[in-house]
């Protein structure tokens, strides 16, 4: 047999078989029973260019990036100054104050005589060293009978950057470092600023209307405002958050501690409640955020794409929000509108006054009787406070003992 076989089709029709030359030694069949299977198809696509491979790859890269937008899309961080700057402001205006009081020309004693004009009235007039009331008052402290007599009603605002002595301003400046810094580098300096002076406001404006006699200074309110801003971020905010729980339960007992301390005497803690109550609102007004999910297209570089869109905001953000805008703007107009015409509120409520002291064996929450000797003549009114001997006059537009009453309290104070 010839080592070499070669099967040769002439003329082939649909359907029948080639057979290709093939070796020696090497097996072939001419049956048409057993076809050999058909030769590979050529592929339909053909080899792409560099370029247009690596496109295709950044293209579906995009895409998977783009789907993890949705999970994660960091806020904005912003650079803190107004905080700082509010900080500067209140000592600069506590050492103007001090300048202005100049303790060794009005009192015979000071305490820190060495500053010279900046030294200290007596620890038996302000304990906490600092001016005495009748600067503080000059200098913008909150009167009532002022701001219902005298249409002083700016002292609502300006109450707020005062502090009566080194003690005051260090508490509440660190507290507003720790809390104002944090909330400004989230949420920037426009919203934690308004958010602070309406706050403070709030708090000034309660106060008024409870406590109407002596003066008041102090950010108290508005550090409060701030703390319950913070609780009404994290109520609205809710879906943004990982351990809710905890971080419920750790501000909320940081507020009910800070309240708490409004009890003891000489605490004007409804300033603290008016600025927390005004803060608790403001913040569902000023502190909401996109809820968990939500991509803005403005944020989404070019070419990404991003496989589902949320809404911006849930419904009870929307309802929270105009809620608590409506009884922000309906409760400080009424409590203005009262205190311009000389309400006060604990002839209203009798045990509204617990909120503010509570009496124990420890201390006394009653207001220690005052006597002044008063000489008029005309509506000038000269009243000497027995305690302590000083004397002041005072212009008056009518009778009014309510009046006389507080200025003899200020003057013995």
């Amino acid at each position: 047999m010839d080592s070499g076989i070669e099967i040769k089709v002439t003329n082939p029709s649909k359907g029948d078989n080639v057979g290709n030359p093939v070796g020696p030694g090497h097996a072939t069949s001419a049956s048409s029973s057993s076809p050999p299977p058909p030769p590979p198809q050529p592929s339909t696509s053909s080899p792409l260019p560099d370029g247009r491979r690596r496109r295709q790859q950044e293209r579906r890269q995009r895409q998977r990036q783009g789907q993890g937008l949705i999970d994660f899309m960091p806020f904005k961080k912003w650079v803190p100054w107004m905080v700082p700057g509010f900080v500067l402001a209140n000592v600069v205006l506590f050492a103007i104050t001090m300048f202005i009081n100049d303790c060794p020309k009005n009192s015979v004693s000071c305490v820190a005589g060495f500053l010279g004009r900046f030294s200290f009235q007596p620890m038996k007039e302000n304990p906490l060293l600092g001016p005495s009331s009748s600067t503080l008052e000059k200098m913008g402290a909150l009167d009532v009978s002022k701001v219902v007599h005298r249409h002083q009603a700016w002292r609502l605002i300006s109450c707020i950057w005062l502090h009566a002595g080194v003690f005051h301003i260090l508490a509440n400046m660190l507290s507003l470092v720790f809390i104002g810094i944090q909330l400004e580098q989230e949420f920037g300096f426009v919203r934690i600023g308004l958010l602070y002076l309406i706050a403070g406001f709030g708090g000034s404006l309660m106060s008024s209307l409870f406590v109407q006699t002596g003066i008041s200074v102090g950010a108290s309110g508005a550090l409060f405002g701030l703390l319950g801003s913070m609780l009404s971020e994290l109520i609205t905010n809710w879906t943004l958050y990982a351990n809710k729980l905890a971080a419920l339960l750790t501000l909320i007992l940081i507020i009910v501690i800070n309240l708490a301390m409004g009890i003891l005497p000489h605490v004007d803690n409804f300033a603290h409640m008016g600025g927390f109550l005004s803060g608790f609102l403001l913040g569902f007004v000023f502190l909401i955020r996109p809820q968990f999910g939500y991509v803005s297209e403005k944020h989404v570089p070019r070419g990404y794409i991003v496989a589902s869109r949320k809404p911006k905001h849930k419904p009870y953000q929307y309802v929270l929000w105009i809620i608590s805008l409506i009884l922000l703007i309906v409760g400080l107009t009424v409590g203005l509108v009262l205190l311009l015409r000389g309400v006060n509120l604990n002839d209203h409520c009798s045990w509204c006054h617990y909120m503010s002291c509570v009496p124990t064996s420890l201390w006394s929450c009653k207001s220690q009787q005052v006597y002044c000797e008063s000489i008029q003549y005309g509506n000038q009114l000269n009243l000497t406070c027995i305690s302590n001997g000083k004397s002041n006059i005072y212009t008056l537009s009518g009778e009014n003992s309510s009046l006389v009453q507080r200025l003899c309290s200020k003057l013995c104070s």
